[in-house]
């Protein structure tokens, strides 16, 4: 008997049996699914700022650092024609406990953060405005106060990482496997199975491994997305091939092959 024939094939299954492994495969992939939405509705806002981006993984795993956006141009001199004082009164106020209480504080008059941005930075940055600052509008509290803020975020604790792997990693590896052996067992050519599983094995591993990699060095923080996007389109695809393999005409079975 060739090597080829070693494993059954799902096309074999009596079609009862095939239905309740679609079932469980789609609910396995939905799943990922859902997971993949609660990953980001999680995760997002983790770096002090709307939306689900790349710094979010940085900010959980790596941590981020940043001095204020706003600050850090006030200090190279944008703008150029910025008085003295008021550049001053600016550095002041960003480098205070009060950053949201004095932004428009009314004691403060002409020297009020608002009044200053607004006499001295709206020509540019302003929604209406046709320079190239329109991309940063500086018209409202809510488009100041996330550069105004400097970033402070801790990773999270190593407690808390080996706590998520402990849950996680077993049940991937394990997802991973189940996936695989299906894989094998379908009209598919071995080569394009094996990309697939070694794609996700490798993705899994990386992923894993650069949760504690990461706190020393951001640029881990890359491998961790491009591990989980392999490890997670390896199960997709592999549940995917599996399924088609068992609806769709075609394809020969052990008794076809003589196996």
């Amino acid at each position: 008997m060739s090597e080829r024939s070693t494993l059954p094939r799902l096309k074999d299954l009596c079609p009862i049996f095939r239905v309740g492994v679609s079932c469980l495969v789609l609910t396995l992939l939905g799943g990922y699914v859902v997971s993949g939405i609660h990953l980001r509705n999680h995760a997002q806002g983790r770096d002090e700022r709307p939306g689900f981006t790349l710094d979010d993984v940085r900010a959980a795993y790596h941590g981020i650092s940043a001095p204020s956006t706003l600050r850090r141009a006030i200090k190279e001199d944008h703008p150029q024609d910025l008085a003295r004082t008021d550049r001053e009164a600016l550095l002041a106020w960003l480098d205070s406990d009060r950053i949201s209480e004095d932004y428009d504080n009314l004691d403060l008059g002409d020297e009020a953060p608002a009044e200053i941005i607004a006499a001295s930075c709206l020509d540019c940055h302003s929604r209406g405005s046709e320079n190239a600052g329109a991309s940063i509008p500086l018209e409202y509290w809510d488009d100041i106060r996330p550069l105004a803020f400097s970033r402070d975020i801790q990773p999270t604790p190593n407690e808390i990482i080996a706590l998520s792997q402990h849950t996680h990693a077993p049940a991937m590896a394990m997802v991973l496997l189940i996936v695989g052996g299906l894989g094998a067992m379908t009209r598919w050519p071995r080569a394009l199975v094996g990309v697939l599983m070694a794609a996700g094995g490798v993705g899994l591993l990386a992923d894993m491994g650069a949760w504690w990699l990461a706190k020393d060095n951001a640029v881990w923080v890359y491998v961790i997305v491009g591990g989980g996007i392999a490890q997670g389109a390896s199960v997709m695809a592999m549940g995917l091939l599996a399924i088609v393999d068992m609806w769709a005409p075609g394809g020969r079975s052990r008794a076809d092959e003589g196996g």
